[in-house]
């Protein structure tokens, strides 16, 4: 049983119309008879998409109990036990209310998708887990639901559901998405025409990186090696120079003027010759091109014009940027370079841009050899003038006659010159018909292949022997030259991953495509088992197709750890490769281990904060549990001592102090309770739009009569808010303040709407806490001043401000005019209130 296709339908906005696109795609699918049911879409009362629920089979939801309350989710075993083809699941982000099968909806479609179940989504483009704090930066609002990017990335299709600003507002004012009391505040709020176009472009720009992505991956696999400009993409060659800024900037204003360009800077380290390319510089470009926006790239080739096109082809650049060569004039004898060669061979499809610059025609800082090996035209020259050249030396010299010595002299030049240029074969190919034509045309008896005089002999052994010489210093001379070109190479590579690892600025899946991209290959991945028996895992992977089953499918393997092993898929490296390969493994495991020990510290930083707030609570707890206990302890013994014969006076004295102790403990308790939860991080808000005036008045009870003003007006906009966490935070606010404020002076309790914003106000005229304390108040086991050990734990003000920054508002202290303390909670409006944050509704809220 195979896995099944997720298809997701992407909106910028709440009322884009994706739900009604799904249900549309849903019926054309049941007229083709495919087996379609609905297992989860709210319609949000919009006639038109409650219309398009009618024909379509619906699983019955399950319901669910929670704060006294009945709400309904989708029933992911009744989905797994129908089995239909394809399965409609509205709001991918949507968080489950407590007690659900899993926590999140999304997961949910994962078990479905696992089944072999085709599943149909829809979600928006700010609920994206990467994407929150850039809406925040838009809208205001931060959203509580989110989705991962790699679920959505692992979609089969995604398709955008676009909508112009204009049109969506016109939706809305038409009572088409909300309902007619709530679209003034939205219109002026949420569905700004700013806000809305900013989300738009980014739902566009975040599909057109997943075609990206997708087209990429197309031509890989069809081995498309021809330009396709769907975008523009600018490929920067740096040199090392300093003029390699200049070009970054350039290249990073021509990007500017087209929307999404990309600007990919990359430095070409040649293993055939010297380079004069600083560390440090390199380091500074690519610096800066990041903090432009692009990318750096470090690749190593044989040839760098062909190198630097390959790279743009396989990249699918547009166009290239260089800079105007530095070479002096009489440079250019030993070549067009590189700047030129690039422009002759890029082809109709690919622009090459030639930036002048202040270095152009300075020269270069060290020379530059043209080739660690002999390069193909040097072993030419070398066989010509080896082979040819001492056919027209005979031709020469049969005009003029110098004598055997001058003749020999002027052959060995010829075979020192062959040396020096093609190395030892065209050098013995030179001496071999040097001494074959000084035989036959110079040596008596002439025109014969003897030789009279023994002298003859010696001499023509010798300038074989000079040419076999000379050959051999070139030859090995081109030899260590490569090789230390070679190691320079490798070390500048090698330098910058180090520096890069041990600054911790590469994550194992950029390490693995920098490993791809330095050596050509089409996919990299790291492999990992626990023993020698054991599967083989994948930690991490970069390119399309890489082999994740086994090392041996790759073309390449090397290992990184006992059971570790770097796998790279594309081509057979040369033996010689593999040994900056084996670096890049032994990178790759550490970067992988870091990760994990990153991964347990976080967690060993969790435990042993949880730690330091039970031995806090254990220490804190101690007298103030003791003290209400005794008291009541006291107050039950004496009542039912015999020996006295108390009062109904006393009695009812008695029952109070038991009373107040029971309400001390009970209230101590839920402290701790909320504070454990608030620590654990399973408070999950139950937001839902409320009435300011229903729940404050609530939160007063148990307070002393006449010790709190209330000052809730009606006509404030409901808040979106959980009503019990919000009634606690009011309560342990008040009780803080009725504490510290003066005999006969009420503590004020006011509430204000502030644009998209509504302020509730605990102010009282007490002594007030300094600006350096203000903060430290908020922490938990925290007492201000001489606080007698009876005012309680110090858990009151951090329970208030957990629960106002659970449900997405804030608390802070502020001083009182004339004195005291005033306490701000500031809530979202229901108006401007991402939908999100409530669990069975996720999208009604959002205005």
């Amino acid at each position: 049983m195979g896995r099944g296709k997720l298809r997701i339908y992407l909106g910028a906005a709440p009322g884009v119309g994706k739900t009604y696109a799904m249900l549309s795609e849903a019926h054309r699918r049941v007229e083709r008879g495919t087996d379609c049911v609905v297992a989860f879409v709210e319609h949000h009362d919009r006639p038109r998409t409650e219309v398009m629920l009618h024909g379509l089979e619906q699983v019955p939801r399950r319901e669910l109990e929670y704060r006294d309350a009945t709400f309904t989710e989708m029933d992911v075993d009744a989905v797994l036990a129908r089995r239909p083809q394809v399965a409609l699941v509205d709001e991918l982000a949507h968080t489950n209310v407590p007690g659900s099968r899993n926590a999140k909806r999304w997961q949910d479609v994962e078990e479905l998708l696992a089944a072999g179940i085709d599943v149909v989504s829809t979600v928006n483009i700010q609920h994206l887990e990467s994407l929150g704090d850039v809406v925040e930066s838009i809208t205001g609002v931060r959203q509580r639901e989110t989705v991962p990017d790699e679920t959505v990335r692992r979609a089969d299709q995604i398709e955008l559901v676009d909508m112009s600003p204009q049109a969506l507002r016109r939706r809305m004012a038409h009572g088409n998405i909300y309902q007619s009391d709530k679209v003034d505040a939205a219109l002026s709020n949420y569905f700004r025409p700013g806000n809305l176009t900013a989300l738009r472009e980014l739902a566009l720009l975040w599909v057109a990186d997943r075609v990206d992505e997708y087209l990429q991956q197309y031509r890989s696999e069809h081995q498309v090696s021809k330009i396709w400009g769907s975008r523009e993409r600018i490929v920067v060659g740096l040199t090392g120079g300093p003029e390699g800024r200049t070009l970054i900037r350039r290249a990073a204003r021509l990007a500017e003027k087209g929307a999404g360009g990309e600007v990919l800077a990359v430095y070409i380290a040649s293993s055939d010759g010297l380079t004069a390319a600083s560390p440090k510089e390199l380091e500074v470009q690519r610096t800066l091109v990041e903090d432009l926006g692009g990318t750096f790239h470090h690749v190593v080739g044989d040839d760098v014009p062909a190198a630097l096109l390959a790279f743009a082809r396989g990249v699918n650049a547009t166009q290239i940027v260089l800079g105007v060569s530095r070479r002096k004039t009489w440079q250019y004898v030993f070549g067009p370079g590189v700047g030129a060669t690039v422009a002759r061979d890029s082809g109709p499809d690919l622009d090459v841009h030639l930036i002048t610059h202040g270095e152009a025609g300075k020269g270069r800082g060290l020379p530059v050899s043209r080739g660690a090996r002999l390069g193909r035209s040097r072993i030419i020259a070398g066989w010509l003038a080896g082979v040819l050249g001492p056919a027209v030396l005979t031709v020469l010299l049969s005009t003029v006659h110098l004598g055997l010595a001058n003749d020999m002299l002027l052959f060995l030049a010829l075979t020192v010159a062959a040396a020096l240029l093609g190395g030892l074969l065209p050098a013995l190919a030179s001496a071999a018909v040097g001494s074959l034509l000084l035989n036959y045309y110079y040596t008596p008896p002439l025109h014969r292949w003897t030789i009279a005089d023994p002298r003859n002999i010696v001499a023509i052994v010798i300038f074989v022997g000079v040419g076999v010489s000379v050959a051999s210093v070139v030859d090995l001379a081109a030899r260590r030259t490569h090789q230390a070109a070679r190691l320079r190479a490798e070390s500048e590579i090698l330098s910058f991953l180090a520096g890069n690892v041990l600054r911790g600025e590469t994550g194992l899946e950029e390490l693995l495509e920098r490993v791809r991209e330095t050596f050509g290959m089409e996919s990299a991945a790291l492999l990992e088992r626990a023993s020698d028996h054991d599967p083989w895992t994948c930690a991490g992977r970069a390119g399309f197709g890489p082999a994740v089953s086994r090392p041996e499918e790759a073309d390449v393997d090397v290992p990184a750890g006992d059971h570790m092993a770097l796998a790279l898929t594309g081509r057979v490296l040369p033996a010689e490769d593999r040994r900056v390969l084996a670096a890049f493994a032994a990178q790759a495991a550490v970067v992988l281990d870091r990760r994990r020990l990153q991964e347990e510290a976080d967690r060993a930083r969790a435990l042993a904060e949880g730690n330091r707030i039970r031995t806090a609570l254990l220490a804190a707890v101690s007298h103030d549990l003791r003290t209400p206990l005794a008291g009541i302890k006291a107050a039950v013994s004496s009542l039912r001592s015999d020996d006295v014969a108390w009062s109904e006076e006393d009695q009812a004295e008695l029952l109070e102090g038991i009373e107040e102790g029971a309400d001390r403990l009970d209230h101590l308790v839920g402290n701790l309770l909320d504070m454990s939860r608030l620590q654990t991080g399973t408070v999950t808000p139950l937001i839902r739009e409320v009435d300011l005036d229903e729940v404050v008045p609530m939160a007063l009870v148990g307070v002393p009569e006449d010790s709190v003003q209330l000052d809730v007006p009606e006509t404030l906009p409901m808040v979106a808010v959980d009503p019990g966490l919000l009634e606690r935070s009011v309560a342990n606010l008040v009780e803080n303040a009725v504490k510290y404020s003066p005999p006969g002076r009420a503590v004020l309790v006011a509430a204000s709407a502030i644009a998209d914003r509504v302020e509730v106000r605990v102010v009282d005229g007490g002594p007030g806490v300094p600006d350096d304390a203000k903060e430290r108040i908020f922490e938990p086991f925290q007492r201000y001043g001489d606080a007698p050990r009876g005012a309680g734990v110090g858990l009151g003000l951090a329970v208030a401000r957990g629960f106002a920054e659970a449900m997405g508002g804030t608390l802070d202290a502020e001083d009182t005019p004339g004195g005291g303390l005033t306490m701000v909670l500031t809530l979202r409006a229901q108006a401007t209130r991402a939908k999100v944050l409530h669990p069975a509704e996720p999208e009604r809220q959002v205005t």
